[in-house]
């Protein structure tokens, strides 16, 4: 667990997040993570420097070879003019044709969806999205990962007040 941590510590240190996909961790078991490139205009890039995303209810599609990031939402740029980007549009998310195949055969499995978790900024100052293959939830493991989360959560009250 400490390993994980200082690897994504460092990780965060090289990039500038720009928005997260939280619920995606309550809903999902993650199975597997890899970070792809996002085809942008111009003033979608400039809306996501300025921390107008939003991945809520976001997934991604694979049509035609290739995957589409379908429901993501940038906000128009501030400054922008009537040439201004549409803020729902499909988005293309660039990817080796290895990994697409990889993906296209782990999703045709059944229950396996692509869900982004989280969209930033590189070291190269490139948009990225790291996307995961994932697994729905049901009902009871969402309770048990709560009921796992306040026993954390007591315990290091406890340990603090002692």
């Amino acid at each position: 667990m400490s390993m994980l941590f200082s690897i994504k510590c460092v990780i965060i240190i090289f990039m500038k997040v720009i928005c997260t996909n939280r619920k995606a961790y309550h809903d999902y078991h993650i199975e597997e993570t890899l970070e792809a490139g996002i085809a942008l205009s111009g003033t979608e890039v400039k809306s996501l420097r300025e921390g107008r995303a939003n991945l809520k209810d976001s997934f991604a599609k694979i049509k035609n070879g290739e995957v589409f990031l379908v429901n993501a939402h940038i906000s128009p740029y501030s400054y922008g003019n009537i040439f201004n980007h549409e803020p729902k549009r499909d988005r293309k998310l660039l990817l080796h044709k290895r990994e697409i195949n990889k993906l296209t055969g782990k999703v045709n499995e059944r229950g396996y969806t692509l869900v982004p978790l989280s969209m930033y900024f590189n070291k190269q100052n490139r948009a990225k999205v790291e996307l995961a293959l994932v697994k729905g939830k049901t009902l009871y493991d969402k309770r048990e990962s709560i009921k796992r989360k306040d026993e954390k959560r007591l315990a290091e009250r406890e340990i603090r007040i002692k």
